[in-house]
């Protein structure tokens, strides 16, 4: 059996790469999949104290977390379609032009 240490540490290293991207990449792109990153480092995390303390309700609520993320793939993504077909680039700094 795998130490729970082991998971926290990736789920630490995942988020940090997560948070590196979202900070330093001006690509929406890349913002919208290091957001994921974080999220998903953030259920491992969940996942791995739910098994150490053997409970399925972790696991239940990582289940829905996974639900509501792919429904926010779903409009991030549309989003970011009707920005390049207004803009014809997806750099966050010319999106902030769009401010009413």
């Amino acid at each position: 059996m795998i130490p729970i240490n082991y998971y926290i540490i990736l789920s630490a290293i995942l988020f940090t790469i997560g948070v590196t991207g979202v900070l330093v990449r001006r690509n929406a792109l890349i913002i919208f999949m290091s957001i994921e990153l974080m999220l998903n480092a953030a259920n491992l995390a969940i996942v791995a104290f739910s098994s150490v303390f053997e409970s399925f309700s972790g696991q239940i609520f990582v289940f829905f977390v996974i639900a509501v993320a792919a429904a926010e793939v779903a409009v991030g993504l549309a989003l970011i379609v009707e920005i390049f077909k207004s803009r014809r680039s997806i750099d966050v700094d010319q999106m902030s032009s769009l401010k009413g």
